[in-house]
């Protein structure tokens, strides 16, 4: 059948892992949003790709179309928190054959931040690298600056399908960056232990990575996972248990290791609405993947172990991701920072409310545009009692009427469209 057990040997394996480029740029469109990976830089994003959506306006739960995909990716762009985009959902009003093309139209439409997307296959690869090419004025300057990364994924267990060889080999022959994401689930596609789950996750990574570079040596190459544990109980993926989180940490842990940039989970839930589940399991897994120093955590919006998007939800995470940016900073010991001086100036008794170092520091304190912080009546007065969830959607809908990416070039979306029309008339000729 056309399949065979493929074995390398290690010191190819080990050369590689050599080949691939320690530091990379996530390209933007606009180079004020290129993203340098480097050693513990941590970012994020959003999770992909949901099948189905809770409705900002109307609070139901329902397919999403590509208008949804282009609002999410809107949302991402206005959002500072945001470092690259990751397709939310999919445009599933679309011919299936050809939704990777209306996704990355979408997408490109709607931000000039680096977008990461599933390529689907090597045919739909060469024609978003032609998309890619014509957002950027060409095609070397595509290669000079990419501006999308192409996730494959192995199916687990081990296993590297023909549609992930092709994208890879025309990704890398065309200078355009990979990120192997495997999805292996502890307990049902690899070992029920945590130790056994990242050997086999990082066999299949590493897989990836060889082709890559025996394609085209010094081609990007992103450590990405999804892996967590099955429910067994319920044969679902939890996506919001702490395992997640640990295996996400791990497998940073062995991406730093090999000084290869790192793209992990944090930030998902198991819940089907935005509520206290939800900000419990994304806070725990996100923080998790944050301290080991991840370069891109991926998760935000997510709801329903991976089902669902939910723009409300995306709001909160990056509320709380603002707050776990701000531990991440830790504690600085300085002659400044420590303000001996200072006690000794405003002495027992005193108060530092009105001293110039409370006012030269106070806007480094940590804020928040959505957490409220005020007293009770303060908090009914200014928000008419809304909680955070009510007040999220009202943030939503703010940015979705509001912000307006930058234009694409001239000629770019025409190019875009005429190559989507080309791919779907070929694939009605096919049918007849």
């Amino acid at each position: 059948n056309g399949y065979g057990i493929v074995k390398f040997p290690s010191y190819l394996v080990e050369d590689c892992i050599r080949c691939a480029p320690r530091t990379i740029t996530w390209y933007g469109r606009d180079p004020a949003n290129d993203f340098k990976v480097e050693p513990h830089r941590v970012g994020f994003s959003t999770f992909g790709e949901c099948i189905q959506l809770i409705d900002p306006y109307t609070r139901e739960l329902r397919s999403p179309t590509k208008k949804d995909l282009a609002d999410a990716t809107r949302v991402c762009d206005y959002l500072d928190e945001i470092a690259v985009v990751e397709r939310a959902v999919g445009s599933l009003d679309q011919y299936s054959e050809s939704q990777s093309l209306h996704n990355f139209q979408a997408m490109a439409t709607n931000t000039t931040k680096h977008i990461f997307l599933g390529f689907n296959n090597g045919e739909s690869a060469k024609r978003i690298i032609e998309m890619a090419a014509a957002c950027v004025g060409g095609m070397e300057n595509l290669r000079q600056r990419p501006i999308v990364t192409a996730f494959v994924c192995p199916t687990s267990p081990l296993e590297l399908v023909h549609t992930c060889t092709d994208v890879i080999i025309e990704c890398a022959s065309s200078g355009i960056g990979v990120s192997p994401v495997s999805m292996v689930l502890s307990g049902a596609t690899a070992p029920a232990t945590l130790a056994g789950s990242l050997i086999t996750h990082n066999a299949e990574v590493l897989s990836a990575i060889v082709l890559t570079q025996l394609t085209r040596k010094g081609t990007p190459c992103t450590y990405a996972s999804c892996s967590t544990i099955m429910d067994l109980r319920f044969a679902g993926p939890a996506i919001g248990a702490p395992e997640y989180g640990i295996i996400s940490a791990g497998l940073t842990r062995i991406a730093q290791y090999y000084q290869l940039p790192c793209w992990v989970g944090g930030g998902n839930s198991d819940s089907k609405l935005p509520d206290a589940q939800a900000a419990y399991e994304a806070g725990l897994t996100t923080t998790i993947s944050a301290l080991a120093g991840a370069n891109i955590i991926y998760g935000a919006g997510c709801l329903e172990s991976g089902l669902t998007f939910d723009f409300g939800k995306l709001i909160m995470d990056c509320e709380e991701i603002k707050m776990i940016r701000h531990t991440l900073k830790g504690i600085a010991i300085t002659d400044y920072q420590m303000a001996l001086d200072v006690i000794k100036e405003v002495g027992p008794g005193g108060e530092y409310i009105t001293h110039q170092h409370t006012y030269d520091n106070m806007k480094k304190m940590s804020r928040s545009n959505l957490f409220d912080r005020r007293k009770r009546d303060a908090w009914l007065e200014k928000t008419g009692g809304k909680n955070l969830t009510e007040r999220a959607y009202d943030e939503v809908k703010h940015i979705l009427k509001s912000h307006r990416p930058l234009p694409l070039p001239d000629g770019a979306a025409e190019s875009m469209r005429s190559i989507i029309e080309e791919c779907e008339s070929e694939l009605t000729a096919r049918r007849n």
